[in-house]
């Protein structure tokens, strides 16, 4: 029990620190480049700090995996410098028995991203988002009508379930309004149109969770040749199966790594039904984010091999090669992303760089495990 505390209490000194240094320099490159841009949109001092407080968590993915490996390498480096894992070693410890505490941290910060990472990290990157926003609408109300505001142009979006494909000209992020609205219903089996709404104007409402168009036209098109059989004019028309949140509509226009993971999830369970073509590049990135948490175990099984290996061999030559091995890893995360947007299984994508790390690990662990 002294070896654990001690082995666990000297790692931590050195990961408090790793941590310090990493937030900070997390939050001074955030500052260096938004930081600007806040003061511009009018934020208040309390602004400022509210929004740096909320964002804080965002950054654990990254700090935590990096604070961790910086750390073990460090601490497992000066212990081996001591001879301090030889003498233990020479007692009779196994290398498991000398880091089982390093270990069960390990257990606990994966286990720990994956419940933070279901939760906190994807309330932390859209209540930023959203501080951001407010504070940006906020400064552009003063200069310009509330229509005007937060305004993103020509939005389309196909909804391939319900065959429908909408094209927005105009639509307001602060008041869930479109403008220039077209909205075009195809036959599942035909591909022929035989409904389409035109609207100078519409909203959403996001409790009941339905379109309402103004001012528009509704024309119906003959199924079999697609020829125009009637059209409608209407001032109001609210249409009940039209249930399209324009979130996901506004999701779907952005990048994937954009995305929080609560985001990533709402649209590959929207596309997957479907069989949507855009799934690849989405399902892909959420399972690279769903699985990343295991990265702490992986960075623990690779640190220690290489950090203790050797005694006549050069600390520094150890954790250059556990260095070679993190990049070979996030090398092949990055191969695995490629291949799941071009057609592979995304789940398999993202799990077969971490199934090669852990063979890895094997392989090089279980070679030191004598005494």
């Amino acid at each position: 029990m002294r070896i654990d505390r001690y082995i666990l209490f000297e790692w931590l000194k050195v990961f408090i620190l790793t941590m310090v240094v990493i937030f900070g320099l997390l939050l001074l490159s955030d500052i260096q480049d938004n930081l600007q841009d806040l003061i511009g949109f009018g934020a208040s001092q309390l602004d400022i700090l509210s929004y740096y407080i909320v964002l804080l968590p965002a950054f654990i993915p990254v700090a935590l995996p990096v604070g961790f490996m910086v750390s073990l390498l460090f601490f497992l480096t000066q212990l081996h410098r001591n001879h301090e894992i030889t003498a233990l070693r020479a007692a009779g410890f196994s290398l498991f028995r000398i880091t089982r505490t390093l270990w069960a941290t390990g257990v606990v910060f994966t286990v720990m991203l994956f419940q933070l990472n279901a939760n906190l990290i994807p309330w932390s990157v859209e209540e930023a988002r959203q501080i951001w926003n407010d504070l940006e609408f906020s400064k552009a109300l003063e200069e310009a009508p509330v229509e005007e505001v937060g305004l993103l142009y020509n939005l389309t979006f196909y909804n391939r379930k319900d065959s429908r494909l909408w094209f927005l000209n105009r639509f307001n992020e602060y008041n869930y309004r479109a403008y220039g609205i077209t909205v075009s219903e195809v036959g599942e089996e035909s591909g022929i149109e035989y409904r389409r709404i035109v609207a100078n104007e519409g909203y959403y409402d996001d409790l009941k969770r339905v379109w309402t168009f103004l001012s528009g036209r509704e024309i119906t098109f003959d199924p079999a040749d697609g020829q125009p059989i009637r059209s409608l004019g209407f001032e109001q028309k609210l249409i009940q199966e039209f249930s399209e949140d324009p979130e996901l509509m506004k999701y779907l226009e952005q990048r994937p790594k954009d995305l929080s993971l609560r985001e990533l999830n709402m649209v590959v369970d929207y596309l997957r039904p479907a069989g949507d073509p855009r799934l690849a590049r989405y399902a892909v990135s959420f399972y690279d984010r769903l699985l990343s948490p295991v990265s702490c175990l992986i960075i623990l099984g690779l640190a220690i091999p290489f950090s203790v290996s050797g005694v006549r061999t050069n600390p520094f030559v150890g954790v250059s090669k556990a260095m070679g091995l993190f990049v070979l890893y996030y090398i092949l995360v990055n191969v695995g992303q490629f291949a799941g947007s071009s057609g592979i299984s995304p789940f398999w994508s993202a799990s077969i760089p971490n199934l090669v790390a852990f063979g890895l690990i094997g392989y090089y662990y279980f070679r030191l495990q004598r005494p």
